[in-house]
């Protein structure tokens, strides 16, 4: 197994862009990733954007934004407040948002929704990704859900144990409003990431996993 390393960009900081659908998704998917990247990577700056909410949900959106970036660390956030469950109602609404997202921010990396998860309001959001961000590295996190959908993923990003289980505390407590929903429960997202961590070999028996459909290989010659 071969490790990726993202490149530093010349002059300027690492830019990741974030993207969920609702309020808890990113935290959820790649939470334990974006903690470990700003341990790793100190030249990173991490945009943040949420398209559905309501008053209470936008409350813990920000807060959930607190809590896994440092404040030295963040780039811009936007909280939309387009209805749960009815993001295919709101196509052009979606698009605007997602244009602005390319006007404002050119990331180097977008983490995002799998195209193919069940979520309609998931699934919209990655295919939204791909229209918008053609040019750019894109890893699709993964959501456990009812639905069952999960299928193999082609890249894994082992976590210490640490920061794994931070991840976990810091969801439950950030989103009370999700606490009695029986996916929500923290042995079932502690499950996914030890299936993970058993898939990659991971020193701590736990990693996040994600799809990555398109990467491009330059060969950079080695350092000197």
């Amino acid at each position: 197994m071969l490790d990726l390393i993202l490149p530093s960009p010349p002059g300027r900081p690492l830019e990741i862009l974030c993207v969920g659908a609702h309020c808890d998704d990113i935290e959820l998917g790649c939470g334990g990733t974006l903690q470990l990247l700003q341990k790793r990577r100190p030249d990173c700056r991490i945009h943040w954007s949420v398209l559905t909410s309501d008053p209470a949900r936008r409350v813990e959106a920000l807060a959930g934004v607190r809590a896994f970036v440092a404040r030295q660390r963040l780039g811009e956030v936007r909280v939309h407040n387009l209805p749960d469950g009815r993001l295919p109602a709101h196509f052009a609404e979606v698009k605007t948002f997602f244009e602005a997202l390319k006007e404002a921010t050119d990331p180097d990396l977008v983490l995002t929704h799998r195209l193919d998860d069940r979520h309609q309001d998931h699934r919209l959001v990655g295919e939204v990704t791909w229209q918008t961000f053609r040019n750019h590295l894109i890893w699709e996190y993964e959501i456990p859900k009812y639905e069952g959908d999960l299928q193999t993923p082609q890249l894994y990003v082992p976590l210490p144990s640490a920061i794994a289980k931070r991840k976990l505390s810091l969801v439950h407590r950030v989103f009370a409003s999700q606490r009695g929903k029986p996916w929500f429960q923290p042995e079932f997202l502690e499950a996914l990431m030890r299936l993970r961590g058993l898939e990659c070999r991971a020193a701590d028996g736990l990693a996040e996993a994600f799809h990555c459909r398109k990467l491009l290989c330059g060969f950079a010659a080695p350092a000197q």
